[in-house]
């Protein structure tokens, strides 16, 4: 088996569409089906059925599949084992990060990772965080810098770098305004404008008001939180967001409760053999970290 063929493989099962797959790897459609048709050949067993424009792995290709992305995480490994032992700092870096981190919290990180490592090729990717870790998993991604999983998988190895405080917000003509401190149940009686429900800041949020018996009252949702702070902004409802997206236009409220807070940080797989680049960028992520470090004490 080669690897290209392989490559098509994955494509094809992971976008369920020959003419996207084709796109994804920038080849024409023809060249995907003749790649697939030369793994068939080779494993002698259909991968795919195809039923109109459905296309659906076959058993023998559900069988494949995982095998597939392990063997091209192996061919990678190799080749970056093979490229860390000249020591330099070179070639490409695939990384994941959320718009938010993205926007706030990795530019000058950047901005001095290509100062100092001119060589590299980054391949940044804006991901929610959740596709990003599965992204890490599956060998995609060399390094993800994310809002952290509360429970995450045993094969990442995880660390967290930066704090993020969530701060109770509406709009400065919401009815809320004005009522002095309040008590979580005074918020369930008014909508809320909340990341999507399968995020990990959502669940961090509904666990706490779970913990209290409560049940919110989520209006409208998305993982953008820049569309979360205006869509707050006029009125559609309360929400929770970091305290660095909050000055301007929102009033902050009181609430008594304990801070919420979220991790940020970075994750890569416990078994992958990462690049010098990639090395030199969770040097970098470290450094962060310290620094974060100094102005949370304890």
């Amino acid at each position: 088996m080669d690897t290209q063929s392989l490559q098509a493989f994955l494509a094809v099962a992971d976008t369920g569409s020959f003419s996207r797959a084709a796109e994804q790897l920038h080849l024409t459609q023809p060249a995907v089906s003749k790649r697939i048709a030369v793994l068939e050949g080779q494993i002698d067993a259909r991968l795919f059925d195809r039923i109109g424009r459905r296309v659906a792995l076959t058993e023998a290709g559900r069988l494949l599949l995982p095998r597939a992305r392990q063997i091209l995480v192996m061919v990678d490994d190799s080749r970056r084992a093979l490229g860390n032992l000249e020591g330099r700092v070179a070639g490409s870096l695939t990384l994941a990060t959320s718009h938010h981190i993205g926007l706030h919290r990795l530019p000058p990180l950047l901005k001095t990772y290509t100062g100092r490592h001119p060589e590299v090729r980054l391949d940044l990717h804006f991901l929610d965080s959740e596709q990003a870790y599965q992204g890490v998993l599956d060998g995609e991604l060399e390094i993800a810098v994310v809002t952290l999983a509360p429970h995450p998988d045993t094969q990442l190895e995880v660390v967290p770098v930066w704090v993020d405080r969530l701060c109770f917000v509406c709009a400065p003509d919401h009815p809320l305004v004005g009522r002095g401190r309040l008590v979580l149940h005074e918020l369930c009686d008014f909508d809320a404008v909340l990341p999507g429900p399968l995020t990990f800041t959502r669940g961090l949020i509904e666990g706490r008001f779970a913990a209290a018996g409560l049940k919110l009252p989520v209006a409208l949702s998305t993982n953008y939180l820049e569309t979360l702070k205006m869509m707050t902004a006029i009125g559609l409802g309360w929400s929770l967001l970091p305290e660095g997206l909050v000055a301007g236009e929102l009033y902050v409220l009181e609430v008594d409760h304990p801070p919420i807070q979220r991790p940020l940080g970075y994750l890569v797989h416990r078994s992958r053999t990462l690049s010098n680049a990639a090395r030199a960028m969770l040097e970098l992520l470290d450094e962060a970290r310290e620094e974060d470090a100094r102005h949370w004490p304890g």
